[in-house]
């Protein structure tokens, strides 16, 4: 629900045509419904595998849930599908939510346009079609082409397409295509003069950029597996098998690798990540006009840089001695430490990203979370800002060093996404696209508000609810937080939010530490031993909300999603009753096992690792998995995930659900939402983003008594 952007579909047997006679029997024997007819949760098989992790015993009951393909998981699944769907076709406002969503996302929706010579690829979606299709305009008026339409590509609308590059002329097209919500995708090549693929393809994998060269001779990319990231380099019209190694050897599944091609293609920049909260990052730098080697820009400091190619400097944005944020420039022709300039300098406001645009530099920066955009020149001098309607967020900048015109997108919680087409070197500004819905933005209130957290430090929350909310302290209110890997969750527009309001509930978002709303700083205290931390903050908010009358334990629901998934587990329990329902999605839950599956070992570096016997501590003393305690009376609980989840591995919500339904000693349901294609990614039909975000509403309403719109 929360990101709009899930992929799914249903299965249509409960058992699969090759599940065996034996294996059948075993299903039988593992999830039997309480009581026929009853709604009673199925009683799943426990086998408590006991492993001795740091002279500790972990006893681990549903290990076997682990084996998504086993034939007894997947019965297992049909059954919990089946045990969630006897709860949600029986709730009356489910219909009346599935109306409105279809108002909400089943509008024309446009994407950032890539320009090239005069013509703009982009992402278009109309009201009428389930996926989005890559089009090319001919200059600014010109009439909107297609020229990839994923819909025949499956039956089910499982399979999506996405912009990743477009050669300087405009005339050879780079694109992917993923099957249902999964990382990994296909990578294809696309003659746009003479709309024909090349034979070319890339297999499917996870690819961390491609990068073009300007004649079209071939491109940069780099691809990640269990060993980890490598960069090579692809001749068009060659086998993908003789494409050259450039760099990564040595480098473990723990590191992401980048690379991209500046404008003129005279440099490869390479970018190493040290895992996803990217504490240090190494640079690297490779002339590709002299066809000089990998030489090191820095590798030597426990810091992130971020560098952008303009001309020949290199800009670096990093919280080296500047823990919210500032830009240095490297000349190339002398790149060495020495020679290093600050060209903008740290400041009160968190600096979130910067683009290159025009000869300029365009730095996003984050105020009290509320989105400011400023322009300097490129010796540092400031130019001006952009202005904006309201408080906000602002979508990166996109633009090239060479070109006058650039892009941005700003949205509100009940502000309609805008895109922006921006003249760089006059400041003009003119609307490329708005998103086309039917919100009555009057009637809609966003406020921001601090509060202390336990050790009393203050963190704002964003509450958004309708002009003529009364502080009666009985208000159907749904929290949501992040508080990790330096992402910042600023003020967006959400169909969700706009739904639930209408119904006259209240949508929170509290911006945790963890997250990268106050600098580097502020994400530190939320990561490895200070993880807790980011629960007792949102514990905290939820806590305000009651004590500031706009709601009660009994009307107040949480919601999050792959961090802020392990962010609602972890509140759920450790503060079961200060909760009416939860509703948690794409979650990690076992971390004593995380770093085992998918990408995780990405994830150490904020997460620490269960191997370590010092993190292991306080891993598990907040694991979610691990503190379910027998007979707890845990609220209603909605788990969703999907077998296309790449990313976070499914098993973490197929065990945390069967944990939770025999221990909990309420009455409430513990249910299971999960689908053959969803996964983090998104890229899905609108069809299944309607589905997922009706079924999870329909959840809370049930569970917070909301009846229909305006009603409590």
């Amino acid at each position: 629900m929360f990101r709009e952007t899930a992929s799914f579909s249903r299965r249509a047997t409960f058992f699969q045509a090759s599940l065996s006679l034996a294996a059948a029997f075993v299903f039988l024997l593992s999830v039997i419904p309480a009581q026929a007819g009853s709604h009673s949760a199925p009683v799943t098989r426990q086998d408590n595998v006991a492993d001795i992790l740091h002279d500790v015993e972990i006893v681990d009951p549903y290990r076997w849930l682990e084996d998504q393909e086993s034939p007894e998981t997947r019965a297992w699944i049909e059954t919990q599908n089946a045990y969630t769907q006897s709860f949600m076709e029986n709730i009356p406002v489910r219909e009346e939510l599935r109306e409105r969503y279809t108002e909400l996302l089943r509008t024309e929706r446009i994407g950032m346009p890539i320009e090239r010579n005069g013509r703009y690829f982009f992402a278009k979606r109309a009201a009428d079609q389930d996926l989005y299709l890559i089009y090319l305009r001919e200059g600014l008026d010109g009439e909107d082409q297609v020229l990839v339409d994923p819909h025949p590509m499956s039956d089910d609308g499982t399979t999506s397409v996405g912009l990743l590059d477009v050669s300087q002329d405009g005339k050879l097209m780079l694109y992917q295509v993923r099957e249902g919500g999964e990382d990994e995708v296909v990578v294809k090549m696309y003659d746009v003069d003479g709309r024909t693929h090349l034979k070319d393809e890339m297999p499917k994998a996870l690819y961390f950029g491609l990068s073009l060269l300007p004649d079209k001779s071939g491109f940069y990319y780099s691809r990640h597996d269990t060993s980890g990231s490598r960069v090579y380099f692809h001749t068009i019209g060659t086998a993908i098998s003789e494409d050259g190694y450039v760099f990564g050897e040595g480098y473990g599944p723990e590191m992401g690798i980048g690379s991209d091609v500046s404008e003129d293609g005279k440099h490869l920049v390479i970018t190493v990540f040290h895992g996803s909260a990217a504490l240090k990052t190494e640079v690297y730098y490779k002339n590709l006009a002299e066809g000089g080697p990998v030489t090191t820009i820095v590798n030597d400091v426990d810091a992130r840089f971020i560098p952008q190619v303009g001309g020949d400097c290199i800009f670096v944005q990093t919280y080296w001695n500047a823990p919210n944020g500032r830009i240095l420039a490297i000349d190339l022709n002398n790149p060495s430490r020495e020679n290093w300039r600050e060209l903008i300098p740290e400041t009160k406001a968190v600096m979130e990203e910067f683009t290159l645009a025009g000869g300029k530099i365009f730095v996003n920066y984050l105020e009290n979370v509320a989105s400011k955009v400023k322009v300097f020149e490129s010796d540092g001098k400031y130019v001006r800002d952009i202005a904006f309607p309201t408080i906000g967020s602002v979508g990166s900048v996109k633009g090239r060093w060479g070109h006058d015109e650039t892009f941005f997108m700003f949205s509100s919680f009940h502000v309609p996404t805008t895109i922006f087409r921006y003249a760089t070197s006059t400041g003009t500004q003119e609307v490329w696209a708005r998103l086309d819905v039917r919100v009555d933005t009057e009637r809609v209130r966003v406020e921001q508000v601090w509060y202390e957290s336990n050790d009393g430090t203050k963190v704002p929350m964003f509450i958004v609810h309708r002009d003529d909310l009364k502080l009666d302290g009985d208000n159907p209110t749904v929290l949501v937080g992040y508080g990790g890997f330096n992402v910042s969750f600023t003020p967006f527009f959400s169909a969700t939010a706009v739904n639930w309001v209408e119904h006259g509930g209240i949508f929170a978002l509290a911006n945790l530490r963890g997250g990268g709303e106050f600098g580097e700083e502020w994400h530190r205290a939320g990561m490895l031993e200070k993880k807790q931390n980011v629960f007792d903050d949102f514990i905290a908010a939820a806590e305000w909300l009651i004590e500031s009358k706009y709601t009660n334990p009994s009307r107040l629901a949480i919601l999050g999603g792959s961090n802020g998934g392990l962010l609602v587990g972890a509140a759920l329990v450790q503060r079961p009753e200060l909760f009416k329902a939860v509703v948690c999605t794409y979650p990690l839950l076992d971390m004593l096992r995380f770093q085992r599956f998918l990408l995780a070992k990405l994830w150490v570096s904020e997460y620490g690792s269960p191997e370590d016997p010092e993190h292991f501590k306080f891993i598990r003393a907040y694991s979610p998995y691990h503190n379910v305690k027998k007979g707890t009376k845990y609220p209603a609980t909605l788990f969703v995930t999907g077998d296309s989840d790449t990313r976070v591995a499914p098993l973490h919500a197929r065990k945390m659900t069967a944990l939770l339904q025999a221990s909990t000693g309420s009455d409430a349901p513990v249910l299971l939402r999960y689908e053959s294609t969803a996964g983090h990614s998104g890229g899905g039909s609108v069809t299944r983003d309607i589905e997922e975000a009706t079924d999870e509403t329909t959840f809370l309403c049930w569970q917070l008594g909301v009846q229909e719109i305006g009603e409590d």
